[in-house]
């Protein structure tokens, strides 16, 4: 499921990487599509501040990019190409654009230039409706356990080397084995930070073994998260113990 999901998502960041050269008249697409092809591969919003990645002419959000840029060896986020740091430039063709093009409002449906529609969407009454209204968390098989609130994401996580997004565990390992296997930093594991006991300033100095030894299994698996926090804290110093 995840593959299929990152073939959509780099097939429609091809699309969007070819726009056109012309004025607003020259855009052959319809208007409810524009927004997504000026969105950002990364968090899916409109760009922010746009930056492009010389070597493959991606462009993303710069805020977005840069926990790519604080690694020694930075992978493209979209195509996985290697990338040159000093080499990453603001987009200004795309700034023009995002002044240019506008599209309707999710909510209001109001046309909304691109460059202000992340603020328009912000503060849309009608947008904060329908996120008022979304469907709540409720139980696939009957639980006597109370539904949690404000359950953190521990299904997926991000790479910790090159802002890698939706990976789940085992693709976790996967991908830091297959690129970034050499990486010398020291980084906070994503996995153990989103735990109730987890230290999130805490980095590992060999990260790729700790993921092997530490993560074999699903915490969400094994983990009953109704124990109390000193109970939990206990079992991850036991299990940290068997590691040394």
């Amino acid at each position: 499921m995840m593959a299929m999901f990152r073939s959509f998502v780099s097939a429609s960041s091809q699309l969007r990487q070819q726009q056109p050269n012309g004025g607003p008249g020259s855009l052959a697409a319809p208007a409810e599509s524009i927004e997504s092809q000026f969105s950002c591969p990364i968090c899916l919003e409109v760009y922010h501040k746009p930056v492009s990645i010389a070597s493959c002419a991606h462009t993303f959000c710069g805020e977005c990019l840069q926990p790519c840029l604080q690694v020694t060896s930075p992978l493209c986020p979209l195509c996985r190409v290697p990338f040159d740091p000093k080499k990453v430039e603001r987009s200004s063709s795309v700034e023009k654009q995002l002044a240019s093009y506008k599209a309707p409002c999710r909510g209001c449906n109001k046309k909304v230039a691109l460059v202000k529609m992340r603020s328009h969407i912000a503060s849309c009454s009608k947008v904060q409706e329908q996120m008022a209204n979304c469907p709540k968390f409720v139980p696939v098989v009957p639980t006597s356990q109370p539904i949690p609130s404000n359950i953190p994401n521990r299904s997926t996580f991000v790479c910790p080397f090159c802002g890698a997004r939706n990976l789940d565990q085992q693709e976790l390992v996967k991908h830091c084995m297959e690129n970034h296997r050499n990486d010398p930093n020291k980084v906070v594991c994503p996995v153990c930070s989103a735990m109730p006991w987890g230290d999130p300033s805490y980095k590992s100095s060999n990260f790729l073994q700790h993921l092997l030894h530490r993560h074999k299994f699903s915490y969400d698996t094994f983990v009953d998260y109704s124990i109390d926090e000193e109970a939990a804290l206990q079992a991850a110093l036991a299990l940290s113990l068997t590691e040394n």
